[in-house]
């Protein structure tokens, strides 16, 4: 298709041409850029050319519309009545799920991490009860922080993955508890990360059950925080996200 097609969007034109050479393929396609700061301007424009012409959307390195450019342009063209036709590719949330070791019979594509450790740590503990397997993007340069805020969170001994490179040359998967992964990321691996945590089982802690202990513990006349903190510390558990139940257990 990139050789026949009258027009290309790319996230990065310059790639798109590295590739086609890589690939040994032509092209006459008009090039169009298109990435996150210009798609919602340039949207109208490519559906009235895919409306008479052939379009084809690709991205740097990853699945157009999956954390990539494209999703507003394709729902324009749904929503137009224009056809949309996919050609698969390699995909990051599904390959890192499939080389983690981890169930891959229910999963959660939770995106790019914040990348304030506050936010981060609201994120983890909105997932603490998450049964399902969950997939993150990071940076390499805070996936350090990130899994220090997820096991601060969701306890160190929940199983992770992280995948770095995926279908490139240097392609790694460290697979281990976040305690074990936290020590792997100090040596400062490189490349665009994906990381996989495995849902709260029957193992993990239950912070329902511990958000009642705590709001009755609380009734004593220990302040709720302070409650929710012993409760914590007895069962190795996260104090914000006890806290939080307790909460929702006294509302």
């Amino acid at each position: 298709m990139l050789t026949d097609a009258s027009f290309i969007a790319a996230e990065d034109t310059r790639e798109l041409l590295r590739l086609c050479k890589g690939l040994g393929v032509s092209t006459k396609a008009k090039l169009i850029s298109l990435h996150d700061h210009n798609e919602r301007d340039r949207v109208l424009e490519l559906v009235a050319l895919a409306t008479d012409s052939d379009v084809v959307l690709v991205s740097d390195a990853g699945m157009p519309t999956i954390s990539d450019p494209g999703y507003h342009l394709v729902k324009a063209c749904a929503d137009s009545g224009v056809e949309v036709i996919i050609i698969p590719g390699p995909s990051a949330v599904v390959s890192a799920l499939a080389v983690s070791g981890l169930a891959t019979d229910r999963f959660s594509f939770e995106g790019f991490l914040p990348r304030k450790s506050g936010e981060r740590v609201r994120v983890f503990e909105s997932l603490a009860t998450e049964k399902r397997t969950m997939v993150f993007f990071e940076a390499p340069h805070r996936i350090l922080d990130s899994l220090v805020d997820a096991s601060q969170v969701l306890s160190g001994q929940r199983q992770a993955s992280v995948s770095r490179e995926l279908t490139k040359k240097f392609e790694e998967t460290k697979r281990g508890p976040l305690s074990e992964l936290i020590e792997w990321a100090k040596t400062g691996p490189k490349g665009e990360m994906v990381l996989v945590i495995s849902g709260a089982g029957e193992q993990d802690v239950d912070y329902q059950e511990l958000g009642k202990k705590a709001l009755e513990l609380s009734e004593s006349g220990m302040g709720l925080k302070q409650a929710s903190g012993e409760v914590a510390d007895q069962f190795a558990a996260s104090k914000s996200v006890v806290y939080q139940h307790a909460l929702q257990a006294k509302a």
